[in-house]
């Protein structure tokens, strides 16, 4: 299973890690921290050593209840700072965390790699066509809604089957657009309970019907902390539990905000999975 960005072809026999870069003010974890361009870099030097394949670089706070951001100001927040890391790091892997085609054909234009859109094309209709134009790799995750109202959308009428069918139309599309490196992303957090959250990482692995790359980003999210009763700033340990059952359930990205913590997870459940094959 693979992806072709910018010429590099990404084999996921391996598991990936995609460190997160928020260029916004308002993220529900590290909102603020790297809207420099000092800062930026700083950040993602330490994740590219640490183990990251991809920086995720996202300038519109998806969290439940975030503020809108017009476009100019989501374009006058990313390009910038995606021409800044690519001048620092020529050959990074930058995935841009969008759901508005115009950021996106800006950013990869900028030298940017893949976009990852929490909407799937469902809140600009351009975004598939501009992403098969752009010809790069797109990761669509499920939402219902937007951001400001998202959770108001937990009613299924089975979650499972529900996300699959989703994924299985918004696939179809994808490849009808002449998009063929499509990954996808469950949305843990968006349009579910804490419970669903649950529910779908307990049956993650019957996602690999799809055969499709699955991202998994629950780094600190509220299923980790409201369930342990704590906060994001101590959701780090739980972040871990949950990324090593993704991994076992057949994760081949972590999205993540703790590059060197989820590098660990991969290390020591690829050799548990050695250890059991050489028996």
């Amino acid at each position: 299973m693979t992806v072709n960005c910018k010429g590099n072809l990404i084999d996921f026999k391996n598991p990936k890690i995609m460190g997160v870069l928020n260029s916004t003010p308002d993220s529900f974890y590290d909102g603020g921290k790297y809207m420099n361009p000092e800062a930026s870099i700083a950040q993602v030097a330490k994740m590219i050593n640490d183990g990251a394949t991809f920086i995720d670089v996202g300038a519109y706070s998806s969290r439940p209840g975030a503020a809108h951001v017009s476009l100019t100001e989501e374009l006058r927040r990313i390009v910038p700072i995606v021409e800044v890391l690519l001048k620092e790091f020529p050959s990074i892997l930058l995935s841009i965390d969008t759901f508005r085609a115009q950021v996106a054909k800006e950013c990869i234009e900028a030298g940017a790699s893949l976009i990852n859109d929490i909407s799937a094309a469902s809140l600009d209709k351009n975004m598939m066509q501009t992403v098969a134009e752009l010809k790069v790799p797109y990761i669509m995750m499920h939402m219902k809604g937007t951001p400001q109202q998202m959770q108001h959308h937990t009613n299924y009428e089975h979650l499972l089957n529900d996300v699959l069918y989703y994924f299985s139309e918004k696939i179809s599309k994808a490849h009808a657009h002449g998009i063929n490196d499509v990954i996808i992303d469950p949305g843990f957090g968006f349009s579910k309970t804490l419970e669903q959250n649950y529910e779908l990482m307990q049956k993650l692995d019957l996602f690999k019907i799809t055969e499709k790359p699955i991202l998994v980003g629950i780094s600190r999210k509220s299923m980790i902390y409201k369930l342990l009763k704590t906060d994001a700033k101590n959701a780090l340990n739980g972040t871990s539990v949950l990324h090593t059952i993704a991994l076992l359930k057949g994760a081949h990205i972590l999205r993540v905000h703790d590059v060197k913590e989820a590098a660990e997870c991969i290390e020591i459940v690829a050799q548990t999975e050695l250890t059991n094959n050489s028996f």
